[in-house]
């Protein structure tokens, strides 16, 4: 088969040639946008799954819906070592500039600008010369006396209010797409839960879409009690055969090629129907396909490709941020589950090392910070990565 014409793109926040298994949550996304933009109230989203399943794909998907309605919308990936006011400047800025094109008076969008510019330059304020050499690139005088307290629960409640009024004058709306949800800092999680409380209460036109790991929940809920209802959380999960198979098939066919069902079979097993394992697998398999169609055969010989692929850029890039006492954790846990994607319980793994539970929680919480591993429930600890267990018990002992 051609390499040139291969469709399969496996990238990380790439988007697939087929964005199969998530006609839900655009339709739902669809509803949030015509409702906010007619003035009913709707809670902000919160997208939250395990890597590979296609959250950052789906948020790009998002954006692109909300441009298409006219809306202002900026997109941030959060940080564990950087503070959510400078990011978050940039993404407000890319939306003003939005509904800037639509709106009518460029002197009110001016000044939201300055009420910007003023809540962009408090960022870094810990340390002057970073906050000295850089500049938020807005051409406007900066406001006094709105969004620039320092205080970040009392200024992004302000700006998100401008920003909001601002699209209500072009009678749209604006959001806000936060990737990595689970790695702010808690005074930024009170801060951005407080300001989506209060645009709620008015009815204003601006929501936060959140995209992160299975824990962003609770993440939020220890911040703010009221986040449960505040938020609508949309589990994403890996595809059923049915779009798995159609994640295959559709670009397939938009090259005027075929795949045999035997092919199909084992590319759903490999994969487990995680998105980006269909991807790397099925690109593996159209390359190693001397003719059409695919057939099994071809899916078993670049079985091992794709796996070393993934070893190096998937699985084995995170591995290598692990210390020798997480990797120990780590592996434990694979070993404990067999490999399976399902949680381990912490009591198990402190038994089955010989060691106190307390000593233990060094080395898992410092994985949690990693994102290399989550609180499935209580007892319970488990990987962020599919099939990573079973990736553990394949390499050699180091």
């Amino acid at each position: 088969m051609d390499p040139i014409r291969n469709p399969f793109a496996p990238g990380a926040g790439q988007r697939p040639p087929e964005l199969a298994g998530r006609e839900r949550e655009l339709q739902a996304f669809e509803v949030v946008l015509q409702r906010v933009a007619r003035g009913r109230p709707e809670r902000s989203l919160v997208l939250t799954g395990l890597r590979g399943v296609g959250k950052t794909v789906l948020l790009g998907e998002l954006r692109s819906m909300a441009v298409k309605h006219g809306w202002g919308a900026g997109k941030i990936e959060a940080r564990p070592d950087a503070e959510l006011r400078r990011p978050l400047s940039a993404a407000l800025h890319r939306a003003i500039r939005d509904l800037a094109v639509r709106h009518r008076a460029p002197d009110r969008v001016e000044e939201v600008l300055g009420v910007l510019k003023a809540f962009a330059l408090k960022a870094n304020k810990a340390d002057a010369k970073l906050r000295d050499r850089w500049q938020p690139g807005i051409d406007v005088p900066a406001a006094q006396g709105r969004a620039d307290s320092g205080d970040i629960e009392i200024d992004l409640v302000e700006l998100f209010t401008d920003v909001a009024e601002l699209a209500a004058d072009v009678g749209t709306g604006a959001v806000i797409l936060i990737d990595e949800m689970q790695d702010l800092k808690a005074p930024d999680v009170s801060a951005l839960c407080a300001a989506c409380h209060e645009l709620s209460q008015s009815g204003a036109p601006l929501v936060v879409v959140g995209a992160g790991l299975p824990h962003v929940p609770a993440v939020l809920s220890a911040s703010k009690s009221y986040s449960e209802r505040l938020f609508r959380y949309a589990r994403i999960d890996r595809l059923d055969r049915a779009d798995a198979d159609r994640a295959v098939l559709a670009p397939i066919e938009r090259e005027e090629a075929d795949i045999e069902p035997e092919a199909l079979d084992a590319l759903f097993d490999a994969s487990g129907g995680y998105p980006y394992f269909i991807q790397a697998y099925g690109k593996a398999a159209w390359d190693a396909a001397p003719a059409d169609p695919i057939t099994m055969k071809d899916v078993q010989v670049a079985a091992p490709e794709a796996e070393q692929e993934l070893a190096v850029g998937f699985f084995g890039s995170r591995y290598e941020r692990a210390t020798p006492a997480e990797r120990e954790y780590l592996r434990a846990m694979a070993e404990l589950t067999h490999g399976r994607d399902e949680g381990a319980g912490t009591s198990d793994i402190a038994v089955y090392l010989g060691r106190k539970p307390s000593s233990l929680s060094p080395a898992r919480d410092s994985l949690m910070k990693k994102g290399l591993v989550y609180s499935a429930e209580r007892g319970l600890i488990a990987f962020t990565v599919p099939h990573f267990g079973h990736y553990l018990l394949g390499r050699a002992d180091d």
